[in-house]
């Protein structure tokens, strides 16, 4: 099992949970979350105040998948999210050793 964690432009949500469902992906994890990369701030006026924003507003996405579909749903991330432009994301995808539903203690595979 893998856990994909995709870092979005807020306005590509929408877009993202469509795609994955078209997997079948029926659940995942939705942050806020602030940063920057590449990307870096910009600057914005407020008041006649110029000030600059250092953190972009991001979404991030956490699904659990088996590992035969890792590549399957990263391809749709991208097709979903990319506007080819700075600041549409990271994808990182990393090891999962067990995963446990609490309500019924099923476990691994039948409890994604």
């Amino acid at each position: 099992m893998k856990k994909i964690e995709a870092i979005i432009k807020p306005f590509k949500l929408d877009d993202l949970k469509v795609g994955l469902g078209e997997l079948g992906i029926t659940g995942m994890t939705i942050s806020e979350v602030k940063g920057f990369g590449r990307q870096k701030g910009h600057t914005e006026i407020y008041r006649s105040a110029e000030y600059v924003v250092d953190f972009i507003a991001k979404i991030r996405v956490e699904t659990v998948v088996n590992s035969g579909m890792v590549d399957l749903v990263v391809e749709k991330i991208i097709s979903s999210v990319q506007t080819g432009s700075i600041g549409d994301g990271k994808i990182f995808v990393t090891p999962v050793e067990k995963v446990c539903r609490i309500r019924t203690g099923e476990t691994d595979k039948d409890a994604i």
